[in-house]
């Protein structure tokens, strides 16, 4: 999977958009192995479940690391990850504030274990 420049979750609706080009949903989805309505839905800005997630990521050749800005976290370090399915009420504000508090965690559990 190619790094590239910067991405973050909520362009990945762009970036679905921009690889899809002129693919028609229904083909792409089929690509991509979801469904069209999900596809639509990423499109529109909403956040896929973690499967659809890994599948796009996937297909638009990305680790899904640059996307969640987990890129820069060495693999010998402790990794704190959740997923959230988005409920039809979160706003997309709401998501990041929940991925800025794990990543501040994840960043806390690393200093702790440089200290000591």
């Amino acid at each position: 999977m190619t790094a590239g420049p910067t991405k973050s979750l909520d362009q990945l609706g762009g970036l679905v958009a921009e690889r899809r080009g002129s693919l028609g949903l229904r083909a792409a989805a089929a690509e991509i192995g979801i469904s069209p309505a999900t596809l639509s839905r990423v499109e529109q800005g909403h956040l896929p479940d973690l499967g659809n997630f890994t599948k796009i990521c996937r297909w638009l050749d990305v680790d899904p690391s640059t996307i969640l800005g987990l890129d820069d976290i060495g693999r010998d370090r402790p990794v704190a990850a959740v997923h959230f399915r988005k409920a039809q009420t979160m706003k997309l504000e709401t998501a990041k504030a929940l991925a800025d508090m794990i990543l501040a965690a994840q960043r806390a559990m690393v200093a702790r274990q440089e200290m000591g």
